[in-house]
């Protein structure tokens, strides 16, 4: 079996590996990290769970060390670009954790937070940034970075940018960054446009695709739960009681949603705390540290707020409100099963959100086991939907932005796009696409075991 000893990694980064007691691999870093440390561009088809950040952190960080080179002023030599600010703040924090023993400078830069402190730290140089999109152009229209001494370049979760609007902005991003240069690619799933922005952005790319595009975890168990709207959050509260959750992340389609639900939830005595956009960063961090902790065993979330969320050992996921992307479904139900365990996931669906379980099953190729707890005594009023009942619904961010609960209304900044300034998400897209799911690979964790772990 392949060992971090057998890539090739410097000394200073094994020792890093080995003091978080990193021993073996995942598939995606044996297969990755000795083209990344040949200096090729790589295309990365991955799950979540699979150990992907470590797949680029580690050659990034063993590249950089070999070579010594003072950044200038309000330069960076590596950028990595996240589509949320809680996944840059992991993804910084993993290349910390990894390059603890090198010495090089890293960064983070996103919305939601002052960027006076980001601006203050770009003026000397870093060896590597991690940025959302939006926050970035932010500080090239200000002037306080430049992008033409990049000699890496990572796109992290690329289908995730693509559904929330992103696609843009990295197309505004990447001509300003040397023709010369690495350029790494990830992404869960590869839809048309995300092949083509590869093609755009790769020269001759190693192809590594660690699990088959669009499927969902062996080791999930999938219902779903055929309910009424209305319903719902008392099936919601009783599956919580009868299912042991000892960690449950439940997602909801909008900001508004989501409140409801906590709501409802400590109205019966259950515990709950909700994590999205209209959470200052402060609020979000307590809300995730409490269910990392344990304190708090449900948390609520919206798809876009829970993206890098780095739990362990989630038994369950509860689709509370079905995706209108399909993708998110795999990224949702993606959150548990990880490190070898097994998962609940169990999504509650209305009739009119068959369409969008018809999408998932699609896409998934498997028919979702399901049982009807819809009240008989409605059934006459609720007939079998149509073949073409309720399309996936395209909405903006400006509403999300708003916090009004659902589609529709859009607002169009004309100097910011969709959305405004205030990208409380995060960042800000460049234009207007449906809200997605997903997150970013955990730290592979066998504490109190003894046992190696894996890196994420």
């Amino acid at each position: 079996m392949t060992q971090f000893t057998d890539l090739g990694l410097s000394a200073p980064i094994l020792k890093a590996l080995e003091s978080e007691n990193y021993v073996t691999p995942t598939p995606i870093q044996a297969q990755a990290i000795p083209h990344v440390l040949l200096g090729k561009d790589l295309l990365g088809i991955a799950q979540t769970g699979t150990g992907k950040t470590a797949a680029f952190a580690l050659p990034i960080l063993h590249r950089l060390s070999m070579d010594r080179v003072r950044p200038e002023k309000n330069t960076c030599r590596a950028l990595i670009l996240s589509p949320t600010r809680e996944l840059a703040s992991q993804i910084a924090e993993s290349f910390r954790v990894y390059g603890k023993n090198l010495g090089l400078s890293i960064a983070t830069v996103f919305g939601g937070v002052s960027i006076r402190p980001q601006i203050d730290r770009l003026m000397r140089g870093v060896d590597i940034l991690v940025a959302t999109p939006g926050r970035l152009i932010d500080h090239l229209d200000q002037r306080t970075v430049r992008l033409d001494h990049v000699e890496i370049f990572v796109l992290d979760e690329a289908d995730q940018m693509l559904d929330m609007g992103f696609i843009h902005a990295i197309r505004r991003l990447t001509p300003l960054l040397p023709k010369a240069r690495q350029s790494l690619f990830f992404s869960a799933t590869m839809p048309k446009e995300i092949g083509l922005l590869a093609g755009d952005l790769l020269r001759d790319p190693v192809k590594v695709s660690v699990t088959p595009v669009s499927t969902t975890a062996e080791r999930v168990d999938q219902r779903v739960i055929f309910i009424e709207t209305a319903r719902k959050r008392h099936v919601l509260a009783d599956l919580i009681r009868q299912e042991e959750m000892n960690r449950g992340l439940v997602f909801t389609r909008t900001k508004h949603g989501a409140d409801k639900v906590v709501r409802h939830l400590e109205e019966v005595g259950i515990p709950a705390l909700a994590i999205h956009g209209n959470k200052s960063q402060a609020q979000r961090e307590r809300a995730l540290a409490s269910f990392k902790n344990g304190a708090t065993k449900i948390l609520v979330a919206t798809d876009i707020a829970a993206r890098g969320i780095d739990v362990d050992m989630v038994t369950h996921v509860v689709n509370f409100d079905l995706p209108n992307v399909p993708e998110s479904y795999v990224h949702r139900i993606g959150r548990t099963a990880r490190a070898g365990a097994t998962g609940q996931a169990i999504s509650l669906c209305d009739i009119e959100e068959r369409g969008f379980l018809k999408s998932i099953e699609k896409l998934t190729r498997q028919t979702i086991p399901s049982e009807d707890r819809r009240d008989p005594r409605g059934a006459a009023a609720n007939p079998e939907p149509r073949e073409d009942a309720r399309p996936p619904r395209q909405y903006d961010r400006a509403s999300e932005r708003r916090g009004s609960g659902g589609p529709g209304r859009p607002a169009f900044d004309h100097k910011h796009g969709a959305g405004g300034q205030n990208r409380a998400a995060g960042d800000r897209p460049a234009s207007s696409r449906p809200r997605p799911a997903g997150g970013r690979p955990p730290a592979r964790s066998n504490a109190g075991s003894g046992a190696p772990r894996r890196p994420s």
